[in-house]
């Protein structure tokens, strides 16, 4: 067993004391808290006295203290109380009053995380029950200092912790918390092209947000990934979190690896951007799927209209009914510039975003928008049931403003919906995950940017299993007995090939007597008049002239149309699963009436069987 594990598994023992006072689903407001106020009290240990004298030096002589301590502590933090959690043990009777004060003696930064928690709520209740000096007693037993545990191993823990609480209250946890094989996944499409910041030895440093940060679980997991494979590189972690308690679990979580808590902001990414003008190196996220954004409708609809493509959704504006696009343009917006370095993001979308929309919708418009500008590198489409709120199809897209030249102008999709395994044991709508070979897999197909075929081979004995087969390479043989099946699971296409015109194609209006009428003044004047119930409309591929179209598709079966070209639009949509569809044909009749013979005959043996 891991440190780490070994050490959340210590802290979440906790657990058995509010058994029974509280619900599962209401320990980690306890332990969560008390976990980071047991690990700052530890940090700030070694400095507390120095600390305590600096900041009495400094208050005699006129001066704020908050620079001259901040110095000495080496953090953007620091506790000025003259109580740490020992010294609280010590006074029973006013433990809740103590605690307070104490809480009250950090930096703002690290107040709003224990106010975003309510943990003098908390602390108020378990005094109630009698468990404020038990769980307390607790905690100051657990060996939490740097010496001891370091801030890799101990945000590892803290991630186990805010793990299993989001498990326990999992009706709830899709909204802030991402499944890690999603994570690891989006990560992995993240770094795979930038070599040198993986390789080892590089002392890089950059920037990495989430504008949906939950509980901070996109940034953690890649911060893990870039020092797993580069311990001299840095990731500079950026975040924004509407949900109070997401936000304090985040916050909490970015305090214990020792990044800048100020850099996680509050609020409504969409109406409030905490983060004006920066921009970022990665940029990673979950949105909500399918929320309206009513809320924030005025905010954005003025940006929009008096900002234009100053602000972030000059591009074009969604539905009212679904908001998920909206932080695809928030996102693009924090690109750095293409002679800056670029940046890259990855971000999970429902399948609406693909196709939503006809020409000239706001939808279209900003697939348009990513499209014609080159910025969409990678679709890949996620097993179903891989969330804890919803079983829908969802689609990682990877979009970069420095794309490699081998992509320029090209699209990758790729169906990993066949790539998951069986969960032990479910977690809410969670009942698939990608295994470690599976993202692998996808990992391997986008890195190395080529069309693949998925062979799933059947035994004789019904057991099933797959095998990706890059384009150019040999299929396995089927086995004896058994069959192979092969469908698209990597495909390359140009950015046009999503593209089409909406043309609208007119027919004359005629009068009693068949002939067609004429137009009397104006424009329309001895022209023909169009029929509006006989107007219909086309799609035509970009790649494909409209004349040429019309002359073979229409005036066969209507030689009196025209087009109205003044009404043509472009549209864009990413018609995913029919460039992944392979038609079954239907089995021969012969063989189903034979199967059906070999039925009804056991039947009537087994009824003869009865009668005798």
């Amino acid at each position: 067993m891991s440190q780490s594990l070994s050490l959340s598994a210590l802290i979440w023992s906790v657990a058995d004391l509010l058994r029974g006072d509280y619900k599962p689903s209401e320990y980690g407001k306890v332990i969560l808290p008390f976990t980071v106020l047991r690990r700052l009290d530890c940090v700030l240990a070694p400095t507390k006295a120095a600390v305590l004298a600096e900041k009495a030096t400094r208050e005699t002589m006129g001066l704020n203290p908050d620079p001259f301590i901040q110095r000495l502590t080496g953090l953007a933090f620091a506790n000025t109380s003259p109580l740490d959690l020992k010294t609280l043990m010590g006074d029973q009777d006013h433990l809740a009053t103590n605690l307070a004060a104490y809480i009250q003696g950090f930096s703002p930064a690290v107040r709003d995380v224990f106010e975003r928690f309510r943990f003098t709520e908390q602390a108020d209740r378990l005094q109630k029950v009698g468990l404020l000096y038990q769980v307390t007693e607790k905690f100051v037993g657990f060996p939490l200092h740097p010496d001891t545990v370091n801030n890799h191993d101990m945000g590892l823990a803290f991630e186990e912790l805010i793990r299993k609480f989001a498990e326990i209250s999992n009706e709830t946890a899709g909204e802030h918390f991402t499944p890690r094989d999603v994570i690891k996944l989006m990560v992995n499409l993240l770094f795979i092209e930038d070599s040198d910041i993986l390789t080892p030895g590089t002392s890089a440093v950059r920037t990495i947000y989430d504008p949906t940060a939950g509980t901070g679980g996109m940034l953690s997991v890649a911060g893990e990934h870039l020092l797993a494979h580069n311990p001299n590189a840095r990731l500079t972690m950026f975040g924004q979190e509407l949900n109070d308690e997401s936000y304090a679990i985040c916050k909490a979580d970015m305090l214990i690896k020792g990044q800048d808590v100020r850099n996680i902001v509050p609020g409504n990414t969409l109406s409030d951007d905490g983060h004006g003008a920066q921009k970022f190196d990665y940029m990673l996220s979950n949105p909500p799927f399918g929320v309206e954004w009513k809320k924030v409708e005025k905010e954005v609809r003025k940006e929009a209209d008096q900002m234009g493509f100053a602000g972030r959704f000059g591009p074009g504006l969604p539905r009212i009914s679904d908001g998920s696009l909206l932080f695809l343009l928030h996102l693009l917006s924090k690109m750095r510039p293409a002679q800056d370095g670029g940046s890259r993001v990855g971000i999970v979308l429902n399948g609406s975003p693909l196709f939503t929309g006809g020409a000239g919708s706001g939808e279209s418009e900003i697939r348009r928008y990513v499209l014609e500008n080159d910025l969409v590198e990678a679709i890949i489409a996620m097993p179903t049931d891989m969330f804890f709120n919803t079983g829908i199809a969802t689609y990682v897209w990877v979009l970069s403003n420095r794309k490699p030249a081998a992509r320029k102008g090209r699209v990758q999709l790729i169906d990993a919906s066949a790539l998951w395994q069986k969960m032990r044991k479910s977690l809410g709508s969670k009942r698939r995950e990608m295994s470690e070979e599976d993202i692998a897999t996808v990992t391997r197909l986008f890195g190395d940017n080529v069309e693949a075929w998925l062979a799933t081979i059947t035994t004789a004995d019904g057991k099933t299993s797959t095998v990706a087969v890059p384009e150019g390479k040999t299929p396995p043989p089927a086995p004896q007995g058994g069959q192979l099946k092969l469908a698209p699971l990597s495909r390359i296409f140009r950015t046009e090939d999503f593209g089409y015109r909406t043309i609208t194609v007119e027919r004359p209006l005629r009068d009693d007597k068949g002939r067609v009428v004429l137009g009397q003044k104006g424009k329309a004047k001895g022209k023909p008049q169009p029929d509006s119930a006989l107007r219909d409309t086309e799609n035509v591929p970009l790649s494909e002239e409209v004349e040429v179209y019309f002359k073979r598709e229409v005036l066969p079966h209507a030689p009196d149309a025209w087009i109205d070209d003044e009404k043509t639009k472009t549209g864009y949509e990413i018609p995913f699963n029919r460039h992944f569809y392979v038609f079954e044909p239907p089995r021969p009749l012969a063989v189903i009436d034979a199967e059906l013979k070999q039925v009804t005959d056991r039947i009537l043996t087994m009824i003869g069987g009865l009668a005798a």
